[in-house]
This record gives C-alpha cells, structure tokens and sequence, in this order.
C-alpha cells in the first residue's frame, strides 16, 4: 500500500495548464473556438483538459491548479472546471507563445505564494496512462526543482519517431529524492528517421513532452537574465493581475511581449549553461497530434478506430480506418487506413499516412475567406 506521502498533495507545488493552440492537425473536429483541449478525444466522457486537471488535482491539491488560456476560451475553460475557482483561470488577450503563457503564471503565482512556490507545468490536451506512474515522476521533480534547477519529463521512446523533440541526458544529477534525474546535456528538435533511430540506440535520449518543473523565483531569474524585458511586462502585469489595474496592464503591456516558446526562451540556454535536469517519465503519453495518433490511441483489436457511435459505422475491406461520426452513418469501402470526419458543417477525408497534412486544408479555406469553418 502506498505511503500517505506518497498519496497527499506536494507541499508548495502549483500545477499550471497552457491551454492554447488551434489543434489544425485535428480539423474539422478541433476548431478555434474550440479548440482539441476542449474536446473529448478518448472517449471517456471528459475533455483533454478535464482528464489534466483530474490527474493534476490530487498532486496540488485543490486550489493548487491554475490555467491559462485565451480569452476567447476562458468561459468555456470555467465551465468543464467548476472545481476551479474565478481566480484560478488566468485569461490571455492574445497568444503569445508558451513562455509568456507559463511566466505570466509563475510571476502571479511569486505575487501570491511567495518565493517558495514549485511551478510544475502539463499541457491541457496531452493523453497519459499510468496515473501512479505520473505521480511517482512529478513528485521526483519536483525535489529536482527545489534543489534549483529547471525540470523536464523525458518520455521513454516506444519508437524512433520523426513527430517530436529529443532530450539527451548525462550525467546522475545526485540530488535526494530525484534518482532518476539527470542533468540535461541538450534538446533536439525533431530529427529524421535515421537521426532519431540513432538517439535511442544510444540509450541517452527521450522524447520532450514539453512538461516543466521549477521553483518561480529561479524560472523568473533565467527569464531576467535572458529576455529582460519580458521578465520585466509579465512582473509588471502579475503584480496588477489581483488588483484594479489588471485590464490597464495587459492593455499597454502583454502586445509588447517578446512571442517566443519556453524551450528556446529558457530551456536551451539554461541546459547549455548546466541548469536543467530530466526526470524519466515511464508513464503512457500521447499529444493527439494528428488523426494518425487519434487512430492509435483508439484503435480496437482489427486496427480500426471509432470515435462516436460505433454502430453507425460501416467498413468494407477498409482495415485500419478512422472514423469520427457527427450522428450520421459512414460507410467506408475499399479504402484501407482512410480517415473520415464526419461534423455538421465539414466533412474531411484523408488517409492516416496523410494526416500531417491536414493542416494544409485549413491554411487553404483561410485563404479562400471561409473563416466559418475554421
């Protein structure tokens, strides 16, 4: 049986939720105005962001988990988390990348909490399995982190895949508590098939989930000393952000922010410079990037892959097919790993070997003015 300590919230960590981007990869079901995060891709009957929040909550504990998103969203955000309170739903303007995003939650969060605080930060709209597993690798970074370093999750790699980043790691950081971690020699962006088959037969490299862990003070210090004036607009807004002069801040501030994503801001140069450690993540994880992904995480034991009422699906000599239904019936015949998305206004039809490219359908609409569909 596990211990109490292993079971109750981390003191002083604050999981945070970036819950942004369009998910175009995963059009027409993923649109806008509502985005993949909003959605339930797994058929559980909770959304990418609630199944988050559900794995988050009992690690930070209840009032311990905060998110971040637009506020073209942030309505909809409160509405599938009635367990977050109004101050717990941090609205954005307008996107500004991911390292806006998660220091604007580390500078509100130092305002609140003090110089204590342990950030730890989980995309809204990433899949894992293995909760216990989750736990045990937050909890390991987390003891990274209040030793003063900047904590990535490095995802054990089931395959040489060309779909995301690599992390490679070095030596044993020696810290009690973390023994796993390990410094971080450097990040990769993604490589090709060959580069990345050559990564893993290394044995030193894992897939970037993109999950950080840190103390506040020590990812608002890195900011400082690399990107001054971002530092300096997101303190500025956190430090109005309870108060009257919240929409004043962000209105002559936050479109002046440096637009730049956390591993380039600070991951990269921090790692460079020996700051950041990678904690292994032996835990299920999937990002739902594209119909191909969808496919795999839904597929049943022919291959095949049904998101909606399998009874209205009917496939002919098309194994290994992905369908969506949006209430009507689909019929797929001679077309084997066809992908088929059925919604009230837009109807897609790919293959799963072309499903990186669906964002290219909606770049192509944008272009012909239909802003409706998109």
């Amino acid at each position: 049986m596990p211990s109490a300590e292993a079971t109750s919230p981390i003191p002083d960590l604050h999981a945070v939720v970036p819950a942004g981007g369009a998910g175009t990869r995963l059009w027409p079901l993923s649109r806008a105005g509502r985005p993949k995060f909003l959605l339930d891709l797994t058929g559980s009957g909770r959304s990418l962001l609630q199944s988050t929040v559900d794995r988050l909550l009992p690690l930070a504990g209840p009032g311990h988990v905060l998110v971040v998103t637009g506020q073209r969203h942030a309505a909809a955000v409160a509405e599938q988390l009635p367990e977050l309170g109004p101050d717990d739903v941090l609205a954005e303007p307008s996107p500004r990348d991911s390292m806006a995003a998660i220091g604007l939650a580390a500078a509100v969060l130092l305002e609140r909490h003090g110089p204590d605080v342990v950030l730890g930060s989980f995309a809204a709209d990433h899949v894992i399995s293995g909760t216990d597993v989750f736990g045990a690798t937050v909890r390991e970074a987390v003891e990274a982190a209040r030793a003063g370093y900047v904590v990535t999750v490095g995802i054990e790699a089931s395959g040489p895949s060309t779909a995301f980043g690599y992390v490679r790691a070095g030596d044993p950081l020696g810290v009690p508590g973390a023994p796993g971690a390990r410094h971080v020699d450097g990040f990769t962006e993604k490589p090709d098939a060959a580069t990345a088959a050559e990564y893993l037969a290394t044995g030193r490299y894992s897939w970037n989930a993109g999950m950080f862990v840190v103390r506040a003070a020590v990812l608002l210090g890195h900011l400082a000393a690399q990107l001054p004036a971002l530092h300096d607009g997101l303190r500025r807004i956190a430090s109005a952000w309870d108060g009257p002069e919240r929409d004043a801040r962000l209105a002559d501030t936050w479109p002046t922010l440096t637009r730049i994503a956390i591993d380039h801001a600070i991951a990269e140069p921090v790692a460079a410079a020996g700051g950041v450690a990678v904690v292994p993540g032996g835990f299920g994880w999937d990002d739902v990037g594209d119909f191909a992904s969808l496919g795999a995480l839904l597929a049943d034991g022919a291959g095949d892959a049904t998101l909606g009422d399998p009874a209205a699906v009917l496939r002919l000599d098309a194994p290994g097919s992905v369908v969506v239904g949006g209430g009507r019936t689909v019929s797929v015949v001679g077309v084997p790993d066809a992908v088929v998305v059925d919604t009230p206004d837009a109807v897609l039809v790919t293959t799963r070997a072309h499903a990186q490219q669906v964002k290219g359908a909606v770049d192509a609409w944008r272009e012909r003015g239909r802003e409706d569909l998109l």
